[in-house]
């Protein structure tokens, strides 16, 4: 499953399947999959299909294979994306990472699992205890008794924000922007929330991750895009 160059390998083998027949190959064990997902997990790095001259996306046996697995791994074991890719780079890397899921002394140990206590989270992000306070402050993470792995990222990342003079109350929009961004996604999915079987359901969740991550990619663009404005 190593990650191959996109731009080393060649557009011509008989072997290389444009995004129509990467479908039809997976559609069968995976109905939700569709061009929008492909090109978001290409997007979200899971995956580096070649290009032709036209720009068009060609698929390896390689590439189907790590597709499978992201999938399986998203719609059997509910990993998040970043779980999933962070387990990969390892294998690219050409080491023997534990894979997501795993068991160990009859404990998961996937982050989703884990429950932090308010010492656990300040040690291991490396926060101070007035970091966190200006952290929920800002509403950038829930008070609570317990914290998960979400909150130790946040808190790890706002430790390396403060470092370059960014505190959690700059960043006090975040919440509102997050909480419009769900009003999006709420609507966009009303026709189909409305009904009330278990496929439904399970089609929401699929959607609002989905919306979420197209979401995602618009604001990484304009953020790039702004910088390389910057930059120049």
């Amino acid at each position: 499953m190593a990650a191959e160059s996109a731009r080393s390998r060649s557009t011509a083998g008989p072997s290389l399947l444009s995004i129509g027949q990467v479908l039809a190959r997976l559609n069968p064990e995976f109905p939700e999959l569709s061009p929008s997902k492909l090109r978001f997990l290409e997007e979200r790095q899971l995956v580096s299909p070649a290009r032709t001259e036209s720009g068009y996306r060609k698929f390896s046996p390689a590439d189907m294979e790590r597709l499978r697995f992201v999938l399986t791994m998203q719609r059997d074991h509910y990993l998040p994306l970043k779980v999933i890719r962070s387990y990969l780079a390892e294998l690219d890397a050409g080491r023997s990472p534990e894979l997501p899921g795993a068991v160990r002394n009859g404990v998961s140990i996937l982050s989703a699992d884990r429950k932090l206590s308010r010492d656990e989270l300040i040690r291991e992000s490396g926060a101070t205890p007035m970091l966190l306070a200006d952290a929920i402050s800002a509403s950038l993470i829930v008070a609570a008794d317990t914290f998960s792995d979400d909150s130790l990222a946040v808190m790890t990342t706002l430790v390396e924000l403060q470092r370059t003079g960014i505190e959690p109350r700059h960043l006090r929009g975040f919440r509102a922007a997050a909480e419009r961004e769900l009003g999006l996604i709420e609507n966009a999915l009303m026709p189909v929330a409305r009904r009330k079987d278990a496929a439904s359901r399970a089609r929401v969740a699929e959607m609002a991750g989905e919306i979420a991550g197209q979401l995602e990619t618009v604001r990484s663009s304009l953020i790039r895009s702004a910088l390389s404005r910057l930059n120049s």
